[in-house]
């Protein structure tokens, strides 16, 4: 039935107005929506300062307690013992004494999708809001999940600590080598850092399955525990960093041998840990039991092995030979800030290209530091020296001590811990029976063709200065999605805990007891002797120390540093022979244009405290009282007559050589310098 036009007009103001008001309604509502999610977001604002602010304020207490201990000359514990203790403080004031601050965490089933997405939108009254995907929670701890949002804060992505925290701590070890002594004993480092690393790995993982046997027998497991996994866990805790022990050795000057082989294998072992890792993660036998022994899955990981290190091992060397390159051949020295933040990124870059290109990063960025110290720093501006060293000193020292802090923070924080009595127990006694069959029977070994043995003491030393710390940590909290890795975890942080406390503040008495020399000093030269002219004649203590150090050098090296002597090092750098000398005639053009002018105007070899000098026989002069010997055998005019005739056959680079990683110090200068040797008058 119509209704007349007269009734349907006043009933029209009406309709408008209640549109009117839904319209304001819903403006109203958006608005207030709006200003809810700016409120929210300043929040989390707020939080993020607040979190990076507790750990700066706990980098800043750690500095000055660090001082403290320095002045009261404390050595019972060591700056990142520190860090770990105020860490666990704070941890506990998060877990305990800070409130809930959310409750509106809701399950909701998605039934039909068989597998998780990275990320997810979802639709909330019409309204599209993302989520993103931050793990797997198992069914018994739904309503158990965490809902501080300060705590969730202050626990970081396990990418932060391998693409931030942990390049700056591996370069500085390898920049800053000590590679006279390093060489020394390349030997011993390398069967240490490979063989004893991969023995370690298997005894580890061998007793670790024997325990998690026992716990299945005594109804202590709860989820599965595969031998894959009781091997990963053994190539994780096998990463030793003796930071603590390092640190009261160097403050202590103590043995620089001992120095030299406890550094040389934590700086490789990292490497290999971490490689070893990841070839056993990447361990996939055919068939419908993944976890069984397979021959061929067992050679395909060894594969991995190998290809992975050999590969970031070229990538790091690569990326700093092109640094060199970069630096000798342009004028970035006459602007030492552009030269500093050059060399910065492309140190850096090095991990994240290696990782990007499935490599490892850790590795790589190794093997980056020793060639740009190598190469790149003889090309560096003296500003720029002082900078870079500086520069990687304090991102090494704050990145290895928030790290530290994180551990003491993560004991409370973190909220996927399994601590299992059997398996921490077990995990104690296989590395101690690891690190000993590391240590004692590859210094048997060893010592059957070394001239200079591993003494008793330093094995004793070694066996006790295992210590686990960063690399063991971020490799553990890498993957923490299952049963396994999460008790993994859990016993890594607390086997961490233990050395860094107990081991860590027993080096100074451990020092004592088994009578290692201190106050060495590695610079220093050796006590002058009478025998002036016998060592001159190569028949004193000083030719049987080189004579020593040339036998402990393996031939590969000594073959290597022959060819970096004579090509590398003039091709990479200001130093060295010119390239016309040492290439074939017929290469003249290119020697030519790859020999810097340096060298031509005046030959100068640049040298500094690290990396090695090189002198030429022409360049090399002997002084002794009133005696001006040169290397071709002539004599000042106050002199008589004395030869070194014999010392002639020698190659330029083997006399490099022995005075880069030989005992024998000197003060060595250049072109019409004096060579002083430290020899008294026996008149």
């Amino acid at each position: 039935m119509a209704v007349p036009l007269r009734r349907r007009l006043p009933m029209l103001p009406l309709v408008l107005l209640a549109a009117g008001g839904l319209r304001a309604a819903e403006g109203s509502s958006s608005a207030m929506e709006e200003l809810a999610t700016e409120k929210e977001a300043e929040e989390s604002h707020r939080q993020d300062s607040v979190s990076l602010l507790t750990f700066i304020l706990l980098l800043t207490l750690t500095i000055l307690t660090i001082w403290l201990f320095k002045h009261r000359r404390v050595r019972f514990l060591h700056e990142t013992g520190l860090a770990m203790i105020y860490g666990l403080i704070v941890g506990v004031i998060l877990r305990y004494g800070t409130p809930s601050t959310s409750g509106h965490d809701k399950p909701f089933s998605c039934s039909q999708e068989d597998r998780p997405f990275t990320t997810l939108l979802v639709n909330v009254s019409g309204k599209f809001f993302e989520y993103t995907l931050k793990g797997e929670i198992s069914p018994g701890k739904i309503h158990n999940v965490e809902q501080n949002d300060m705590l969730r804060k202050v626990t970081f992505d396990p990418e932060v600590f391998f693409n931030i925290l942990l390049p700056p701590i591996i370069f500085h070890a390898g920049y800053s080598l000590k590679k006279r002594h390093f060489f020394r004993n390349l030997g011993s480092i390398l069967a240490y850092a490979f063989l004893g690393t991969a023995v370690s790995c298997f005894i580890i993982g061998n007793l670790m399955y024997g325990v998690v046997k026992l716990m299945k027998l005594v109804g202590q497991l709860s989820d599965k525990f595969y031998y894959t996994d009781c091997l990963l866990f053994g190539a994780i805790i096998s990463a030793t960093d003796p930071v603590t022990v390092l640190a009261i050795f160097n403050e202590l000057h103590a043995d620089v041998d001992l120095y030299a082989l406890l550094f040389g294998e934590s700086v490789l072992n990292d490497a290999v840990a971490i490689v070893l890792s990841s070839s056993i993660v990447a361990y996939q036998p055919t068939g419908e039991n993944t976890h069984a022994f397979d021959a061929a899955a067992f050679f395909k990981s060894v594969g991995v092995f190998l290809g992975i290190f050999s590969g970031s091992f070229m990538m790091g060397a690569v990326t700093g030979v092109v640094t060199a390159l970069v630096t000798k051949f342009t004028k970035l020295h006459c602007f030492p800030l552009l030269e500093t933040a050059l060399f910065f990124l492309m140190s850096w870059s090095t991990f994240l290209l290696a990782e990007a290109c499935g490599f490892t990063g850790v590795v790589a960025v190794l093997f980056c530091g020793i060639t740009q110290a190598h190469y790149t720093y003889n090309n560096l501006s003296a500003e720029s020296r002082s900078r870079t060293k500086q520069l990687f000193e304090v991102l090494h020292f704050l990145a290895e001590n928030f790290i530290f802090s994180y551990m003491g923070l993560a004991l409370f924080t973190f909220q996927k811990h399994i601590f299992s009595p059997v398996f921490i127990i077990g995990a104690f006694v296989a590395i101690f029976l690891g690190r000993a069959a590391h240590i004692y029977p590859l210094s048997f070994l060893l010592n059957l063709g070394r001239r200079h043995k591993i003494s008793w003491n330093f094995q004793h030393m070694m066996m006790f200065s295992g210590l686990r710390g960063a690399m063991a940590f971020a490799l553990a909290i890498r993957d923490t999605a299952t049963y396994s890795h999460q008790m993994m975890f859990s016993t890594t942080l607390l086997i961490v805990f233990f050395t860094v406390w107990i081991v860590g503040g027993g080096t100074t008495p451990m020092l004592s007891w088994l009578n290692i020399r201190v106050g060495v000093d590695p610079d220093q030269d050796p006590p002058p002797t009478n025998d002036s002219f016998q060592v001159l004649q190569g028949e004193g203590p000083d030719s049987e120390r080189r004579n020593r150090t040339k036998q402990e050098s393996a031939w590969l090296f000594r073959l290597w540093y022959s060819f970096d002597h004579n090509y590398l090092k003039p091709i990479l750098t200001h130093s060295g022979p010119p390239l016309t000398t040492t290439l074939p005639s017929w290469c003249g053009l290119v020697a030519r244009c790859l020999t810097s002018p340096q060298v031509y105007d005046n030959q100068e070899q640049l040298r500094e405290e690290d990396s090695d000098f090189i002198l030429n026989d022409g360049d090399l002069t002997v002084t002794y009282g009133d005696t001006t010997i040169t290397a071709n055998g002539s004599s000042g005019p106050h002199t008589a007559t004395t030869s070194l005739d014999d010392r002639r056959t020698k190659s330029s680079s083997e006399e490099a050589l022995e005075r880069d990683v030989g005992a024998a110090d000197r003060e060595i200068t250049n072109r019409g310098t004096r060579l002083v040797f430290p020899l008294e008058d026996s008149a």
